[in-house]
């Protein structure tokens, strides 16, 4: 099973104080999480000012340096509000050569006509499912077999409800047949138990501060690779 580390996310410093932002940080931060046992990794690149940006130059330069010396996958974010003008956006990673593999949220406006645009330029996709109408777009789009994985990822939802929510998304994806990778995760009070619970169904998950500040039992991690350490001790990353 895949054990990928969520480094950053749209957050900065103010989140927490060990929050990878420099290309330099990114790669420092996923040395260590690769030694905890995580064996890929999603993160959001900036520029030398800190913010998020979507060009070639700066996504480029961003996982080359991260994906030096570790041997794993390093995949990147499309998120929407980065760059809001959609053909600019599918513009930008058109001219991408670096990233393994970039996330699509279904739930963006424009979300299937990039990942076409993606495909088409020969990068990998995991397109987000955030709920049960993701997934019955995804089966609708014709799209799923040419996927990298579908990132089953109900946010900002409680533990429970989030348990419910995977549910009835594997139950639409098993029938209509899609059988890629998938790489199930939470985030806030569910991360955990969907993190469990994707060990319990032998899928991919995610661990990282994009998700969660603190560990299984409450206390706050003093950094990513506590977390990974975390996951991997619950089987996360191990089959």
């Amino acid at each position: 099973m895949l054990l990928q580390a969520a480094l950053n996310g749209p957050y900065t410093k103010s989140r927490h104080p060990a929050v990878p932002i420099t290309a330099a940080e990114l790669a420092a931060d996923a040395l260590a999480c690769r030694q905890a046992g995580a064996n890929a990794f999603h993160l959001h690149p900036r520029d030398a000012d800190g913010i998020e940006r979507m060009s070639a130059a700066v996504v480029d330069e961003v996982v080359r340096t991260v994906r030096n010396g570790l041997g794993c996958p390093v995949g990147v974010t499309t998120g929407a509000w980065i760059e809001p003008d959609l053909a600019h956006r599918i513009g930008l990673v058109g001219q991408w050569t670096e990233p393994d593999y970039t996330s699509v949220n279904l739930p963006e406006d424009g979300s299937i006509e990039l990942i076409q645009a993606l495909l088409a330029a020969g990068i990998g996709v995991e397109a987000g499912v955030w709920s049960v109408a993701d997934a019955k777009l995804l089966a609708r789009s014709g799209l799923a077999g040419r996927l990298t994985r579908v990132l089953v990822e109900p946010l900002g939802v409680t533990a429970r409800d989030g348990l419910a929510e995977v549910a009835a998304i594997h139950r639409v994806l098993d029938d209509a047949g899609v059988d890629v990778p998938r790489l199930q995760h939470g985030d806030g009070e569910s991360t955990w138990p969907l993190i469990s619970d994707a060990v319990a169904r032998g899928l991919d998950t995610r661990v990282g501060f994009e998700d969660t500040l603190l560990l299984p039992d409450g206390r706050p991690a003093a950094s990513n690779a506590e977390l990974v350490a975390a996951a991997y001790e619950l089987g996360a990353g191990q089959a």
